[in-house]
């Protein structure tokens, strides 16, 4: 593709860096809190939770959940940058929520010609409070993370900006 995408994102760069403000910062989270949440580009993690840069450390993935990947990531937060509380944040209208994992699996395995069987997509569901339950269940529960770190689950509504905390 030759939209200049690549082009308006290295001038864009170019500017920021003439301005970095975070030259030696720390990579401890200043708030001991790590946030998992939506890739979702109506989320931003920052503003939903009132954090600046350097408080938190954010993971995100589809549907916000509490995955393999996303526990190894909260096992490195928790045990080497010393993070103390864990909120999980799902959102309203989400695209995960609107199929099963078994038509994502479809979905993916059409559009790429692979077999995409063997992916657990952890489809919301259609009870979303339960998925936020039941994932801050899976991180409480988790032998990688220590009984002692606070884990919140939370709702967020795209259309208001709300942040409901659910446990």
């Amino acid at each position: 593709m030759t939209d200049g995408l690549w082009d308006e994102i290295l001038a864009a760069n170019a500017a920021y860096a003439e301005r970095f403000p975070y030259a030696g910062m720390e990579p401890l989270p200043g708030r001991r809190l790590a946030v998992v949440t939506c890739m979702d580009a109506r989320i931003d993690p920052l503003q939903v939770f009132g954090l600046r840069v350097g408080d938190a450390k954010i993971l995100r993935n589809a549907g916000g959940r509490a995955s393999t990947d996303a526990i190894r990531s909260l096992a490195v937060a928790v045990h080497v940058l010393g993070v103390r509380r864990i909120a999980l944040a799902q959102h309203t209208r989400c695209g995960m929520a609107s199929r099963t994992a078994e038509e994502f699996q479809q979905l993916v395995g059409e559009a790429t010609g692979a077999d995409a069987s063997f992916v657990d997509f952890m489809a919301i569901g259609p009870d979303q409070e339960r998925c936020v339950r039941d994932d801050v269940a899976r991180l409480r529960e988790s032998p990688l993370l220590p009984e002692s770190v606070d884990v919140a689950g939370f709702l967020y509504d795209v259309d208001d900006g709300r942040l409901r905390r659910l446990c």
